[in-house]
């Protein structure tokens, strides 16, 4: 700080009473004491002190205290436990480790702190703050391209409302022609009625004279004609027209005003700067020659149907019950979730938010602290399976009331954002059969296990069919039947064959790799925790294996 009275130089004040220059120095307490304050800093018997003069102290060694023993100095560092220690320490808990003085310690640090210190200010800050403004670069890119998309969304709404003014401008044109035509129908129709009501006023001002006069020459010469107006002349009946509007195709709408290529897979480049700055190449997980069990979960249902990992060490389970369990791997009951309609649920999946979402019936439900929430309420349509996207959105195979439909919906919370039930070709994707276990993938795939149609089918994220798997033409006992299906971190497709007791693993273009086995029996519901552990809920058994393939 700087002296009050000597404002441009800087000294340094007891550390007790704060206002007198310094004169010596307590080695034991670290603190600097001025002539008055050292009477009072011995005075405290509790500590045996070490006051030198402050000059003096330049040529001490000064080591801190020793965080165990504090009437003692941490004069030496422990390698082994990375502490500092006193002489006492060293002759209790650290006998025979390997110790160093700390002031050499103190020195090798100074250096490494000096050497990352560099390395920060000169070489890494810089490349973030190039980093940063690249972003800003290509925030600018992307607002100039979206800007363009926009507009060229505007002009091609103007152009079908062109469109759609011009087709309805040529209605109302047909419209008024025939308007034209029905109403000079109606005025020729008036034309005639109103000739006749001339005449036969002619002829009522006509007999009126005859009478009045009793003229016996006009009489005897007159001839009836109300045998010819007894037939009233026709009347005109047109039927008038009607417009009858189109139902509106909300698809082929969507396709006239164009669609926007879907985004590519975002692939977040890390670079990690060691000393020769080299860049690390993302992970990849090599499959096991030979997977292998790691655990084995008995979750004391009569069946179970499906499997859903909370951590690696807690899955969600559901059975033959209407009660849904959350076990660790020894098969403790952690929580357990009654079926608010004390039905059995179809399936169950966890979101990314850690919560539970089940099916039952018509309706999704969503586990939220223990409390159930409704998502969707369906008409003529019963959701059966589901899983949470990267996104947290829920992907959901249904099937219609009739059985004769299914198709694939994703919801945003409780709203229908997209919906797969056909190809380009108006064929379906999907069998009319109940099974469809569902997943997604790292590049957005939505894979579904078709269990009637015996097959794996794969449409990317805008619902376009990439391929279908139909199983591997190796020997097997029965045709192929999957049930489960789940993904993992690289892109592996993962199919529980239920009746010949494996599980097929592809890569993300749907080529068979391998099967696991691990002694399996009649695998059902599948899933993956953040390790790429694959837990297998075998249906028969009742027990959750988990196994390690990668």
């Amino acid at each position: 700080m700087l002296h009050p009275r000597r404002s441009a130089q800087a000294v340094l004040l007891c550390g007790l009473c704060e206002t007198v220059d310094l004169q010596s120095y307590c080695e034991l307490c670290n603190v600097n004491l001025c002539k008055a304050c050292v009477e009072e800093h011995l005075s405290d018997s509790s500590k045996k002190h070490n006051v030198v003069s402050f000059l003096h102290r330049k040529s001490t060694s000064t080591y801190p205290k020793c965080p165990t023993h504090v009437d003692k100095q941490s004069e030496l560092y422990c390698e082994k436990c990375d502490v500092l220690v006193c002489s006492t320490c060293v002759s209790k808990k650290h006998k025979g480790h390997k110790l160093c003085n700390i002031l050499e310690k103190f020195s090798s640090k100074t250096e490494s702190l000096q050497k990352d210190l560099e390395e920060l200010e000169t070489r890494i800050y810089p490349r973030y703050e190039k980093m940063a403004s690249d972003v800003q670069t290509e925030k600018s890119g992307l607002q100039t391209n979206y800007e363009k998309l926009t507009t060229a969304a505007d002009q091609q709404g103007e152009v079908l409302q062109r469109m759609v003014i011009t087709i309805a401008n040529q209605r109302k044109s047909d419209i008024q022609k025939m308007k034209n035509k029905h109403m000079a129908a109606l005025d020729k129709n008036t034309d005639e009625i109103t000739q006749r009501i001339t005449e036969l006023r002619k002829i009522i001002e006509d007999l009126k004279k005859i009478l009045n006069t009793k003229d016996v020459s006009l009489t005897s010469t007159y001839k009836s004609r109300n045998g010819e107006f007894r037939q009233l002349p026709p009347k005109v009946q047109l039927t008038l027209p009607s417009l009858s509007p189109s139902k509106i195709n909300k698809e082929k709408l969507n396709k006239m005003v164009g669609s926007v290529s879907s985004l590519s897979k975002t692939k977040e480049k890390g670079c990690t700067m060691k000393s020769a700055e080299a860049v690390l190449s993302p992970p990849v997980k090599p499959l096991l020659d030979e997977p292998r069990l790691t655990a084995t979960i008995d979750s004391e249902y009569r069946y179970i149907y499906s499997v859903s990992c909370l951590s690696e060490e807690q899955v969600w389970t559901c059975g033959d019950n209407k009660i849904m369990k959350l076990l660790n791997l020894r098969g403790k009951l952690l929580t357990s979730i009654q079926t608010e309609s004390g039905r059995i649920p179809e399936d169950i999946a966890v979101t990314r938010d850690g919560d539970l979402v089940y099916t039952d019936n018509n309706t999704l439900y969503l586990v939220k602290n223990k409390q159930i929430q409704t998502v969707i309420t369906l008409q003529g349509w019963v959701p059966r399976y589901v899983c949470s996207t990267t996104t947290n959105d829920l992907l959901v195979t249904m099937n219609s009331d009739d059985k004769t439909q299914s198709k694939v919906v994703r919801y945003s919370g409780s709203t229908e954002t997209q919906a797969i039930q056909f190809d380009d070709q108006g064929r379906p994707h999907y069998s009319s059969g109940y099974y469809k276990y569902i997943s997604e993938n790292r590049n957005l795939d939505i894979c579904v296990a078709d269990s009637r149609a015996s097959a794996v089918v794969v449409v990317n994220q805008s619902g376009k069919l990439r391929f279908r798997y139909t199983g591997h033409p190796s020997n097997a006992k029965q045709s192929f039947y999957p049930r489960g299906v789940t993904t993992d971190s690289q892109s592996h497709i993962l199919t529980a064959d239920f009746n010949n007791h494996r599980i097929h693993i592809l890569n993300e273009d749907g080529q068979f790799l391998r099967y696991i086995h691990c002694d399996l029996f009649n695998p059902l519901g599948v899933c993956v925790d953040i390790r790429d552990n694959l837990f297998v809920a075998e249906c028969a058994t009742a027990k959750v294996k988990k196994i390690q393939y990668l």
